[in-house]
């Protein structure tokens, strides 16, 4: 079963409206104030937020995710829009880990969806007919970038792990590449062996930190659309 943590913008922005509500300085605010007030009180909320559920792991793809929050009306926009690429990850790889923060995405591919053979950088057949599937959505939503991070787990060397991670995630750049995708949309980053989401004393732990993650967030263009469709 997939483990999902969703943190819209709306519930934020909803969330945070309750609050600046009762404040007389908000309520002479246009709509374009109050959107950017509530954009920040929000990123306020949404660090408490993931702190106390997400736990340990997740630095990676998560940081990258938090860094690019654009806040206000226009984060609003675009975080409607990642709610509904969310979705469409969910529904085409039921195994991912799909946590929708802030203004974008983290995914999170396990051996159940990407598997790599053991000590290899190669792809299985199942991992590819996998990515298959994400090469569907992110053609649909061209306008993200989205960075590959690769990891494993504790076995070995920590500069050999950290180098078979760097692979790995190249490796998945290079398919998703070929298939058709910008590869300028991509980045890749091997992390080794560092944020576990697991113990890696346990065969099934060690089996969950040999994983790759995505942060997926609103590149240049999207954000320009979405403060021209936020300021109407």
């Amino acid at each position: 079963m997939s483990r999902k943590i969703i943190v819209t913008g709306l519930a934020l922005a909803i969330f945070s409206g309750s609050i600046l509500s009762s404040c007389e300085s908000v309520k002479n605010t246009n709509k374009t104030q109050r959107g950017v007030a509530i954009g920040a009180a929000g990123g306020a909320i949404l660090g408490g937020v993931l702190g106390n559920n997400i736990g340990k792991g997740g630095n990676g793809a998560l940081g990258a995710v938090l860094g690019g929050v654009i806040g206000g009306v226009a984060g609003g926009v675009i975080g409607n829009k990642m709610d509904k690429q969310a979705r469409e990850i969910d529904n085409a790889l039921p195994g991912a880990d799909v946590v929708r923060v802030g203004e974008g995405i983290k995914l999170v591919l396990g051996e159940n969806a990407v598997r790599f053979d053991f000590n290899k950088s190669t792809l299985t057949a199942a991992a590819k007919a996998n990515l298959d599937k994400l090469v569907k959505v992110f053609t649909e939503y061209p306008d993200t970038d989205i960075i590959i991070y690769g990891y494993t787990d504790s076995s070995g060397a920590d500069d050999y792990n950290l180098k078979l991670s760097e692979q790995r995630a190249a490796a998945v750049k290079a398919y998703l590449s070929k298939k058709g995708l910008a590869a300028s949309r991509f980045t890749t980053k091997g992390l080794g062996e560092s944020d576990p989401i697991e113990s890696n004393d346990t065969d099934a732990g060690r089996s969950k930190n040999r994983r790759v993650e995505f942060a997926i967030t609103a590149n240049e263009k999207m954000v320009e659309d979405a403060k021209k469709e936020g300021g109407k």
